[in-house]
């Protein structure tokens, strides 16, 4: 892999994962020595990550993590609910049933384990296999496109709910209630599915906010979108 790619990824994964929390700056310099790459792919991956919107660009301080308010997790899940309710449907229409059953086994099976905190990653994991097999046999690639430049923002959400093994259990359940409907051919279901997991998703999501202030306050929808800096 190139140094670029690798300070991709690295950055990537550490904002996804909020070991790099929203507002920290992101130099040049510091985050070259700490990935042990050149300043030139580290400028490439930022350049890469603010295009993305998972980066943005100050006048005063450089690239920063972009912040998430509570107005993005709306917007985000207005969106995701509409793609990946419809990917669901399609993949029960076209996809592979036996790959949607393995997934299903697996799920019930990690629902067991969540109670240990060493199994969160690997949880985490199976979610995103879970994403792949949708993106692929939903059998649309403008969809998949469309999914695949929506999962970092939703992978960085998902990540709030780390730290409560209750709703990783509950979402264990209703991913696993997915992969059935699609190993069953029957895209109502999945469609379905797919909804009762977000709207809980999302209700947990407020109630943490809430309770924690995770989030930024809501901007208007008016002032910027999620890629333009904040600086214009």
């Amino acid at each position: 892999m190139r140094a670029r790619d690798r300070a991709y990824e690295a950055l990537r994964e550490d904002i996804v994962s909020w070991r790099l929390a929203p507002g920290t700056v992101l130099a040049e310099v510091e985050q070259a020595e700490r990935l042990g790459v050149s300043r030139t792919p580290v400028r490439e991956a930022l350049s890469r990550l603010t295009a993305e919107g998972l980066a943005v660009a100050e006048r005063r301080r450089g690239v920063v993590v972009a912040e998430l308010s509570v107005g993005d997790l709306d917007q985000l899940f207005e969106l995701r609910e509409t793609l990946e309710s419809r990917a669901a449907a399609l993949a029960a229409s076209r996809g592979d049933r036996e790959r949607f059953a393995r997934l299903h086994e697996q799920f019930v099976t990690a629902e067991s384990l969540l109670g240990a905190s060493s199994e969160v990653d690997g949880y985490y994991r199976l979610v995103g296999e879970l994403d792949d097999a949708l993106d692929e046999e939903c059998g649309n690639a403008y969809l998949a496109l469309s999914l695949r430049q929506l999962r970092p923002h939703l992978q960085r959400l998902r990540r709030l709910a780390h730290d409560n093994p209750g709703r990783l259990r509950d979402s264990s359940r209703e991913h696993a209630a997915i992969a059935a409907a699609v190993a069953e051919g029957n895209p109502g279901l999945a469609a379905a599915a797919t909804t009762v997991h977000l709207h809980a998703s999302l209700d947990h999501l407020h109630h943490s906010q809430r309770g924690r202030g995770i989030l930024s306050p809501a901007r208007d929808v008016h002032d910027t979108t999620p890629q333009e800096s904040e600086s214009r």
